[in-house]
């Protein structure tokens, strides 16, 4: 039964904001063996670091395909985003995507 203080009574969870934003970027890959790709997150759309290492958990989409990931800020300033061969199929160096990512306000 719904209480004075309306709805559910305080039971439903209450949704963070979400922010983030959509871009368009250029995949690259680390050199050497085994080498990560990645694709650069703009400034503008950037998470403030909250976790060792610099990083920030994310949910991030890359050509329609969500998955819940981090992204990590490098000693540079840059904000780089993990794309595993899974997410980006046959694309990789140089080619390019789009790109959502969206985090709790923090």
């Amino acid at each position: 039964m719904p209480s004075a203080r309306g709805g559910d009574g305080g039971t439903a969870r209450r949704r963070a904001p979400r922010y983030g934003g959509e871009f368009t970027s250029e995949l690259f890959t680390y050199p050497g063996k085994g080498g990560w790709t990645f694709t650069t997150v703009p400034e503008r759309y950037a998470p403030p670091v909250t976790e060792g290492w610099g990083r920030t958990p994310v949910e991030a989409t890359v050509d329609g395909t969500t998955w819940k990931t981090s992204v990590w800020r490098e000693k540079s300033g840059r904000t780089l985003l993990p794309v595993p061969k899974r997410v980006r199929g046959a694309k990789g160096h140089g080619d390019t995507v789009r790109v959502r990512i969206a985090f709790s306000s923090l």
